[in-house]
């Protein structure tokens, strides 16, 4: 069997790389991420999370770190993924085609002071976009986190969360890091540990 060490020497390499050569700025606004997070879910709002793939998984993986817990014991926390309810996607990409299945769901569930985080590696996918404007229309905070360029959605987004790559698995690897350590930030603002 041939030795693959070096390669995944060199995988481990370009994801911590990546990671690393995050700006300053986009340290600030993935703080700033965190704070909306916080402000909005003290408020008794929700965060609905969205994407497509991979992007799908890590919006469910995030999603259940806030209604569950990361590290502390403490209340749920309002988190929805749009990617999960097989019977919505299926009939509204059947009676409305696939570039509706997430601004359908939007429609249905989002309220003003909700935070709507798309997820999406390129910033292109159609049925992103669409939940993007449906989520404006419902008076909702935008997110998007996104490749390098953050595609269209860059421009239709509150906050964008681009990673310094064009590498799908490399932007996807980050997208969780930074899931979590939002995650982590918000249980901390919303369940600060008492002093001792």
């Amino acid at each position: 069997m041939s030795d693959w060490t070096k390669r995944i020497q060199d995988e481990l390499r370009e994801s911590a790389r990546v990671k690393e050569s995050f700006s300053a700025e986009l340290l600030a606004r993935i703080a700033q991420f965190a704070e909306a997070g916080a402000a909005a879910l003290k408020n008794n709002r929700k965060m609905v999370l969205f994407g497509n793939g991979g992007s799908a998984a890590d919006a469910q993986h995030i999603a259940a770190e806030l209604v569950v817990r990361l590290h502390r014991n403490r209340p749920g926390l309002a988190a929805i993924s749009l990617g999960t309810n097989v019977s919505v996607l299926t009939a509204a990409a059947n009676d409305l085609g696939f570039e509706n299945v997430f601004a359908r769901q939007i429609e249905s569930l989002v309220s003003p002071g909700d935070i709507l985080v798309a997820l999406s590696t390129s910033g292109n996918s159609a049925n992103i976009l669409r939940g993007v404007e449906a989520g404006r229309a419902r008076g909702a905070s935008l997110v998007g986190m996104t490749g390098e360029t953050g595609g269209h959605l860059a421009a239709k987004v509150d906050l964008l969360i681009n990673i310094p790559s064009r590498n799908a698995q490399r932007i996807q690897e980050a997208h969780i890091t930074i899931g979590h350590i939002v995650c982590s930030l918000i249980e901390e603002i919303c369940f600060p540990a008492p002093r001792s």
